[in-house]
């Protein structure tokens, strides 16, 4: 009937617009980005900051379809560049936009930033503060800062918005991610870790965990002074890794392993060659000669798939003076015990375990895992020869990362490997919601020592001893 048709300005205005959707997506229940569109190309007052962001949602979907339609979600980062500027330029010349001049200058690195990086990550992703960024759906951001899990303001738009970020960072690195493969373990160029599902892997939606690493790492004296070890310890693991011993770094998820093994390889002559081999590339470390190396999964053929134990097994054939496995998981346990019992003296690694004496079950569970049937007492026998000290570091519930304790290994007592702690922190009690206590020494001096004064390398023995208060408890 003539009156239940729209008023003719309002017509003219649909029949000229060009909202660039596709019609497969005409009748989806959630149309949020819809009344975006519509405003975008309807007059309106002068722009506002909610304006701007509706023009902005709507020329983003815009631009994605044409991303689609033209197959450069894996062109390099230029070319995706060089698109947004040419796209905006385009659009706020051939259509009336309601935004000013500082918002039209704005546009285009705003949309850069949408299409190339993260995205409304990308506050989070400056604020140094921020050390995990946790998206369980769109509308469903956690962050941790100073140790502490909280809710965060940020928002996508819908799952389809989250979907294209993380398939976006996944070509970023040469990597996919679909309902054939929902799963991607992939590094941002600033060495921050990224893990993304999509359904079927998790039925809610798609989730992105980002772990960051901070603008620079955390050198030796930054451990000092955010209080994970005392200078005493600090000195004796010095000699330590100079001294060419072989450690493990144990402890939980988020515990500080990876930070505290890039700041002690500070104590690696710079004169080393150096070889990591890492799942996803972190250690970031100062010596010159030094070579990463990084696993690969399977492509989406099924094969090409790169393990730790492929690249161990090939960098002991590049003739390295030290060897740093970033951590161990399976079966490249065993290569590195073996490398570490043949000459391959001062290396280091890390390993899922809560105390010390956990870290060596889980080590020779990881023997075992290489389909070798070795008994257990072969295996335990390269490990108290292989492994000389034990570091185990632990995030205490005031969101502090300590060490809580130093220990070497001895040798076997019947079938038990053993050790002697050397070190440990002794909580005191609570000031508030911080954890009061100190780092003491045990009163053991290790057999290092001895071995260094041979060597005409004095180690101060008076790191070692006990304090008076320690001692009298």
């Amino acid at each position: 009937m003539p009156d239940e048709k729209p008023p003719g300005r309002t017509r003219d205005i649909f029949a000229n617009a060009d909202l660039g959707l596709p019609t497969s997506r005409i009748n989806r229940p959630k149309a949020a980005a819809f009344p975006a569109a519509r405003a975008a190309q309807q007059p309106a007052p002068p722009a506002s900051g909610s304006s701007y962001t509706s023009v902005k949602a709507s020329l983003h979907e815009r631009l994605l379809n044409e991303f689609d339609e033209r197959e450069l979600f894996s062109a390099g980062e230029a070319v995706v560049a060089e698109t947004v500027r040419a796209f905006v330029e385009r659009v706020l010349t051939q259509e009336e936009v309601t935004l000013n001049r500082g918002e039209r200058e704005r546009l285009s690195e705003d949309l850069i930033e949408e299409t190339l990086g993260v995205g409304p990550l990308a506050p989070l992703m400056a604020d140094p503060a921020v050390s995990d960024i946790l998206v369980n759906g769109p509308d469903r951001v956690y962050i941790e800062r100073f140790g502490r899990l909280e809710p965060s303001e940020v928002r996508f738009r819908d799952a389809d918005h989250l979907v294209r970020i993380i398939q976006r960072i996944a070509a970023r690195v040469g990597r996919r991610i679909d309902e054939s493969s929902p799963m991607v373990d992939a590094r941002l160029p600033d060495g921050s870790r990224v893990n993304a599902t999509l359904p079927p892997a998790t039925i809610d939606g798609p989730t992105l965990s980002i772990r960051r690493f901070g603008r620079r790492r955390l050198r030796w004296e930054d451990l000092q002074r955010l209080a994970m070890l005392s200078p005493d310890m600090a000195a004796f693991l010095t000699f330590v890794v100079r001294a060419r011993r072989n450690i493990i770094i144990s402890g939980g998820t988020g515990s500080g392993k990876s930070t505290f093994l890039g700041a002690l390889a500070e104590a690696i002559p710079p004169t080393d060659r150096i070889i990591t081999i890492e799942d996803a590339a972190e250690l970031v470390l100062d010596q010159p000669h030094v070579i990463r190396m990084e696993t690969r999964p399977t492509n989406v053929e099924g094969s090409g798939r790169i393990t730790a134990r492929d690249l161990l097994v090939n960098s002991l054939r590049m003739r390295p003076d030290r060897i740093i496995v970033g951590e161990v998981r399976g079966a490249e346990a065993l290569d590195m015990l073996q490398a570490m019992n043949t000459g391959h003296e001062g290396g280091m690694t890390t390993v899922h375990a809560n105390t010390p004496r956990d870290a060596l079950a889980r080590l020779e569970t990881m023997v075992l895992m290489a389909g070798l049937d070795l008994p257990s007492r072969a295996i335990r026998e390269q490990m108290v020869s292989a492994i000389h000290f034990l570091v185990s570091v632990r995030r205490y519930d005031d969101g502090v990362r300590r060490v809580q304790s130093i220990s070497e290994v001895t040798g076997l007592e019947g079938p038990t490997p053993q050790t002697q702690e050397l070190f440990r922190f002794e909580q005191r009690g609570r000031k508030g919601r911080s954890i009061v206590g100190e780092f003491v020494a045990m009163g053991i001096v290790p057999r290092l020592v001895d071995e260094m004064r041979e060597q005409d390398i004095e180690i101060p023995v008076a790191l070692f001893r006990k304090p008076r208060s320690a001692a009298n408890a």
